[in-house]
């Protein structure tokens, strides 16, 4: 074999790192679950679109084009937003690998090169991701017995979401070569992935512009080729999403590309930052090595004094010394404290700058009810993730450091030890739950007081699904009431069974997956299913709505689509916080019972994976 091809074949297809992460993970079964789940739903979802367009009956060639195209166009949406899902969960073994400094310190004794060892981190966990994604290809074969799709729009769908994979992996081994992560920053990086694609879609609704006057139509604006889904709506509705390619128009040759065709920008651009990432990750894994040094300035900043000091001020521990641990001692460096309150404090910061643009007139009745929809929808997740990663590593990172041990020779028991870890991190989280809940006191308190004159009013008609038309408010102020009843036990119930997969894992990493997936299961299939039939419960939506903070959410900001016949009932809102008081009881009954089975089975689950890391 000539050599140049040898060394180019030991780059991907033969690199020892590649053979053993795809033979190794080949093997798991939490892989093999992904993939079946993966495949299920695509079929499951394009099942069900596939009977809604043939429900009406028989149907002429361009109806069956119609509904091929969408078809396509929903299982592609779908596909992509799966990908970036998934993408940041195959590459947590990459960002985890720098917990453990040994790992490096074994692969830059072999003779294997800087470049292909990063290569190898690469393409060995993103083999899994790319043959997720052409698993589904059989499927969209599918539609194109119906016609209306072109083979091209196709492969340009699979282009998308094979390079949004592709930048996210490429950002994920960056970080590992770096050391900038660990893995309790697993679910970090899945977070900072979901809000980035969430935030540029949230600028990009507020920077549209018509493209003519009266139009339905929009131009592509400056974040359509740095968004995954933005370029997928360009490719699927370019009838109403379209590309400003300046015609007559004397602009730059940048701004014309990157307007005019954004697929191919957010293509090109995610393969060169990609080139560029592991280019600098090759030349920075040679130089990998332990931080040593005085204290740094931010830590003096912070008030944490020098790393791994061995004297520190009395603290006062409380009767349960689990609870303050938990509550105070895991939050002490800087990127915790950074973290936290810069969310609390950019989170209160968006609800008044919201308030502000529509009180000023800048922003419109219903597109400030679809943003805050959209901050309170996710500020929810995000409090629901990060709950899910402190609560799944709080028993399994103790098992792994050794400290699990030391905690069970002393006098606390199962039950004050598992309450105290509930406590102490609904207490730790509790500055970030105070951000969605803020932020309906503030548009409630706005919208009780009439908007302090506003011009535009706080309130408009708008009509339900039966066609009877109701006055809606900006947000119904009994959602302030009801959020902060539902969301706190909605939180301890997410704790308390990361705190059950913590206790039955192995590892950090697969308590995290275990319990992010099945508190994500659970919760979508209660949402899902209630929101489709919510507006046909009648008197019943808002008891109904209260059991998924998501759809509480949305039925208090859009009852006419929400809640149906009740939208404009006068005992509606007292019927929420009723509501939301009967789900909090249910949720705290939850966390009471899986609290008393986690007790009674702590010791047998420990003593069994003793010794385990």
């Amino acid at each position: 074999m000539p050599v140049i091809l040898n060394w180019f074949l030991r780059l991907i297809i033969t690199n020892p790192i590649v053979m053993r992460i795809v033979q190794g993970g080949s093997r798991r079964a939490r892989h093999l679950y992904i993939r079946a789940g993966y495949l299920a739903l695509m079929i499951v979802v394009l099942l069900f679109v596939l009977l809604n367009a043939t429900s009406g009956g028989e149907l002429s060639m361009r109806e069956l084009a119609a509904s091929g195209a969408t078809m396509f166009r929903d299982v592609s949406y779908l596909q992509v937003i799966l990908i970036i899902l998934l993408t940041p969960v195959f590459m947590a073994g990459a960002i985890a690998q720098e917990a453990n400094p040994r790992t490096w310190d074994i692969m830059l004794t072999t003779p294997l090169s800087a470049l292909q060892i990063v290569l190898g981190n690469l393409f060995g966990r993103l083999f899994f991701i790319l043959a997720l994604l052409f698993s589904s290809l059989p499927l969209f074969t599918v539609t194109q017995y119906f016609g209306g799709v072109p083979g091209e729009t196709v492969f340009a769908s699979y282009a998308i979401a094979a390079c949004s994979s592709l930048i996210v992996a490429a950002i994920a081994v960056t970080l590992s070569v770096t050391r900038t992560a660990g893995r309790r920053a697993v679910v970090i990086f899945f977070i900072s992935v979901v809000m980035y694609v969430a935030v540029t879609y949230f600028f990009d609704l507020q920077f549209r512009t018509q493209v003519a006057a009266g139009s339905s139509a929009n131009w592509t604006t400056v974040m359509t080729p740095v968004n995954p889904l933005l370029a997928l709506e360009v490719l699927m509705r370019s009838n109403v999403y379209v590309p400003n390619e300046f015609v007559g128009q004397d602009v730059s040759w940048l701004r014309r590309l990157w307007f005019g065709r954004p697929i191919a920008v957010f293509c090109w651009g995610c393969m060169l930052i990609s080139i560029g990432l592991m280019m600098f990750s090759t030349l920075r894994l040679r130089v990998i090595g332990a931080k040593t040094g005085s204290i740094p300035w931010y830590r003096k900043l912070a008030g944490l004094g020098a790393k791994g000091a061995t004297e520190r001020t009395p603290r006062k521990v409380g009767a349960n010394p689990i609870v303050w641990r938990e509550a105070h001692s895991r939050g002490k460096t800087v990127a915790a404290i950074f973290g936290r309150w810069s969310f609390f404090a950019g989170g209160v910061i968006l609800a008044i700058v919201l308030l502000a643009l529509y009180h000023t007139g800048t922003m419109g009745f219903q597109t400030f009810r679809e943003a805050l929809a959209t901050v309170l929808a996710a500020e929810v997740v995000i409090i629901a993730l990060v709950a899910l990663n402190l609560s799944a590593t709080a028993v399994s990172r103790e098992r792994e450091d050794g400290s699990l041990d030391i905690i069970l020779t002393t006098p606390i028991q199962p039950g004050p030890y598992l309450w105290g870890k509930l406590r102490g991190l609904v207490q730790f989280l509790l500055p970030m739950l105070l951000v969605p809940i803020i932020t309906t006191i503030l548009v409630a308190a706005y919208v009780l007081f009439g908007g302090l004159g506003v011009s535009s009013g706080v309130t408009q008609t708008m009509s339900t699904r039966t066609g009877d038309t109701i006055n809606v408010a900006l947000m119904m102020p009994e959602l302030a009431i009801a959020l902060g009843a539902v969301l706190p036990a909605f939180i301890a119930a997410c704790v308390i069974v990361g705190l059950d997969w913590s206790i039955r894992s192995k590892g950090t990493i697969s308590s995290i997956v275990g319990a992010a997936g099945v508190v994500i299961v659970v919760s979508g299939i209660i949402s899902l299913c209630l929101f489709p039939i919510s507006s046909e419960l009648g008197a019943v939506s808002p008891f109904a709505v209260t059991f998924s903070p998501i759809n509480l959410l949305f039925a208090a900001v859009f009852p006419e689509n929400f809640l149906g016949d009740a939208a404009g009932a006068t005992a509606t809102g007292p019927t929420l916080i009723i509501g939301a008081i009967i789900a909090a009881i249910v949720f705290g009954s939850f966390v009471y019972g899986y609290h008393g089975q986690m007790k009674r089975g702590f010791m047998m689950t420990v003593r069994k994976l003793a010794g385990t890391h």
